[in-house]
């Protein structure tokens, strides 16, 4: 019983470690084939590398939520550090605004995305 009590103990402290580690997400933003103006595509979000797995990804369009997004399932690597990608179709035509919103515990940031053109 001793060696369970320690295994849970030890267990226990392991947690605790790995929680309070915090790192931001890396994010990169683009779309499936180069970017043309009028040409359908699919825009991508790959937010990675981060800790704890509390975050939210939107893909937006004008400042605006853009619908029929796909999200894949929370994967991790080893050391605990989470990815995910969220996609989207679209149709990119000039002077619109495309960008990944990411918000990881209380932190919210924009990243854009570039046409390439």
């Amino acid at each position: 019983m001793n060696n369970f009590l320690s295994a849970v103990v030890l267990l226990a402290v392991l947690c605790v470690a790995v929680q309070s580690k915090q790192s931001p997400p890396k994010v990169q933003v683009y779309s499936r084939d180069p970017g043309e103006f009028g040409k359908p595509n699919t825009l991508i979000c790959h937010v990675s590398n981060f800790h704890p797995p509390d975050i939210t990804i939107e893909l937006m369009k004008d400042g605006n939520v853009m619908g029929d997004a796909k999200q894949t399932d929370l994967a991790f690597k080893q050391d605990w550090h989470f990815h995910l990608t969220k996609s989207a179709a679209f149709t990119p035509k000039d002077g619109e605004k495309y960008t990944c919103r990411v918000t990881h515990g209380s932190v919210t940031k924009d990243f854009g995305w570039e046409s390439n053109m």
